[in-house]
């Protein structure tokens, strides 16, 4: 397990910096001149070359990437050029939002989703399993803004049950998390119904059945656990997601997390922001699927075995 552990570590390394390179060489190479959406279209040549200089955009491109390199290993993204505050400082302050969402519906996905797997595994062909499987079919297909606009259409329009948006209390939280779960309830639904299917009928569960143990132990304990692997692959990659591409429903709900920083940072072509917030997002998202992965070894040992 420890040889597993380094392996993916040392694996992080090298894809952070194909990203970083990805992105520096993608946006440097972009057509279009950031100077000119920070001083304007109607500033005259000398405004824009002074712009240019303080910018230290007349560098070569291999200068700028390494000074770009050296300040990452130091901890420094940079500074945005539209508000000129450091990118760390940035991030740091709209993360928590953004985790809050993705904490907040995961957990509504994984409440929903369980519950529906397991009671369609437990009674196959009933009205509820007919119903749960119309759910997740639905739930697949229906776009995120889509069910976002629909959700605020109903509940915050028509009920008035809860605010279109912004960010403060529980209450603004509701609709946001309930869009960003809800493809994660239809996934969980179908990949917990069929593992647990395939789990119900095997030999382990007849003869837990046979000792006389009561239901509810025999799905929660023996039943469940055994098919917790490919549930675990699902939440971990769908949370890894959410805290990284959850940029449509923060824009549709105004909440200030980390992807509508990197939205309004592409609007304005503040490359800096843009390199930071994606860096920064990458880095998120490989570490969640490094903890997922050494989970998925932690719940079955021959993972690590194999691998290693």
């Amino acid at each position: 397990m420890i040889r597993y552990t380094l392996l993916r570590i040392a694996l992080l390394v090298p894809t952070l910096l194909g990203v970083l390179a990805v992105t520096f060489a993608l946006l440097y190479l972009a057509p279009g001149d950031p100077v000119a959406a920070i001083v304007g279209e109607r500033a005259d040549a000398a405004a824009v070359a002074r712009a240019r200089t303080e910018l230290r955009l007349d560098d070569p491109i291999h200068i700028r990437f390494g000074r770009y390199v050296a300040g990452v290993a130091r901890g420094d993204l940079g500074r945005s050029y539209i508000t000129r505050r450091p990118i760390v400082k940035e991030l740091r302050q709209r993360f928590p939002a953004t985790l809050t969402l993705a904490v907040s519906a995961m957990l509504i996905a994984i409440t929903l989703g369980l519950a529906a797997g397991i009671w369609g595994a437990m009674h196959p062909g009933s009205w509820g399993d007919r119903l749960a499987t119309l759910g997740a079919y639905l739930g697949i297909s229906f776009p995120v803004y889509w069910v976002g606009l629909l959700l605020i259409l109903a509940f915050a329009v028509t009920f008035r049950w809860f605010p279109p948006s912004g960010y403060g209390g529980a209450l603004f939280l509701v609709l946001p998390a309930i869009t960003l779960g809800m493809r994660s309830v239809a996934f969980l639904a179908r990949m917990t119904r069929s593992a647990m299917r395939e789990v119900l009928t095997s030999d382990l569960v007849r003869t837990a059945r046979a000792k006389g143990l009561p239901t509810r132990t025999v799905i929660l304990r023996h039943a469940l656990g055994n098919a917790l692997l490919p549930i675990i692959t699902v939440v971990g990659l769908d949370f890894g997601s959410y805290l990284t591409g959850s940029i449509l429903t923060e824009t549709i709900f105004s909440w200030p997390g980390v992807g509508r920083y990197i939205l309004t940072a592409i609007d304005k072509r503040d490359l800096p922001a843009i390199q930071g917030g994606i860096l920064f997002l990458s880095f998120v998202f490989v570490m969640v699927n490094l903890l997922t992965d050494l989970l998925y070894a932690a719940v079955d040992p021959r993972v690590a075995h194999d691998r290693t």
